[in-house]
């Protein structure tokens, strides 16, 4: 098994231990581990680039490694802070749409997963981690709001990639990456 596949499988084995961190109320520690996934989770295809270990598999397994983690979150959150996720219930439903109808249209169209894991992604992942701190450490709201209208966008994206395509493909940077590659 690969160092990036590692960095992965990290937040699989993180997923129960974060589950059961939140169910005993264990906010600290659960916000603690929370960080060290979203570590490995920007890591991991970094770390495979650098190394030259960037494959089909690598790109899939961190996609369901994001589906996991950001089930687990949105769980573990209701549990720990029930009232500040119903007062942002519209916006905490942005994101997990956002998680799930991509993936949805991937199967739908190809059978299978897809992992573009766009630009638009990568900010929308980057600016939900940070703002998940900011609303449940007390700050204002509205920086969670921003990054769940990213991460509809970003979703936006995934779906019309998934439209475009005749075949699925990993690593794609963007739609427009995509369509101006293949209009050359």
């Amino acid at each position: 098994m690969s160092i990036p596949n590692l960095l992965t499988g990290f937040r699989f084995v993180a997923a129960p231990v974060l589950l059961w961190l939140a169910w005993n109320g264990r906010g600290f520690a659960f916000m603690a581990l929370l960080a060290v996934a979203f570590l490995t989770d920007v890591l991991d295809g970094f770390v495979a680039r650098l190394t030259h270990q960037v494959s089909d598999f690598g790109a899939k397994l961190d996609s369901w490694a994001d589906i996991v983690n950001y089930l687990t979150i949105s769980v573990s959150c209701w549990w720990l802070w029930p009232d500040i996720v119903r007062r942002e219930a519209l916006f905490v439903s942005f994101i997990i749409a956002s998680f799930l109808l991509p993936p949805i249209a991937g199967f739908l169209k190809f059978g299978q997963l897809t992992s573009y894991h766009t630009w638009g992604v990568k900010l929308a992942a980057a600016s939900v981690g940070l703002t998940l701190y900011v609303l449940f450490l007390g700050g204002p709201a509205w920086p969670f709001r921003t990054a769940a209208v990213i991460c509809l966008l970003a979703a936006i994206e995934q779906i019309a990639i998934t439209l475009y395509l005749a075949i699925p493909r990993s690593d794609v940077g963007s739609i427009w990456n995509l369509m101006n590659r293949n209009a050359r």
